[in-house]
């Protein structure tokens, strides 16, 4: 299955529309910075990556185990040392559903194997071209 999303931008200063498969999302600054605020910001979609991986893992799992996880709330926010070229994210779980800790803290081990985090764990090259 593919990953690629394209991003087109036009006229509007910062507005750009992601197409992926058959979705369309919008990313857009705050009006704060001459934004209009018509979607998230790149980086609030990248914590929702993170966020909804993690969510998606550990609801599969929990399902997979035949365990009650009725939900699962992902917190992630980041905070970046342009200095030191280094990044920290954080994520706050809350697990809601008739479990034991064991399952609980199963559950959660199991939310930061997930795609999205191995990626962003790992080294991440970036290859551009010029069109």
């Amino acid at each position: 299955m593919s990953q690629q999303v394209k991003g087109t931008i036009k006229e509007q200063m910062f507005t750009t529309e992601m197409t992926m498969r058959s979705h369309k999302l919008i990313a857009d600054e705050p009006m704060e910075v001459n934004g209009m605020d018509l979607g998230p910001k790149p980086t609030e979609l990248l914590n929702a990556a993170l966020s909804s991986c993690t969510a998606i893992t550990m609801k599969m799992y929990a399902a997979r185990k035949g365990w009650d996880l009725q939900q699962a709330i992902v917190e992630v926010d980041f905070v970046r040392d342009i200095r030191n070229n280094q990044t920290t994210f954080t994520k706050k779980v809350e697990l809601i559903g008739n479990l034991d800790e064991a399952q609980r803290k199963r559950i959660y081990e199991i939310g930061s194997k997930c795609p999205v985090h191995r990626i962003i764990e790992g080294g991440v090259q970036i290859e551009s071209e010029l069109k």
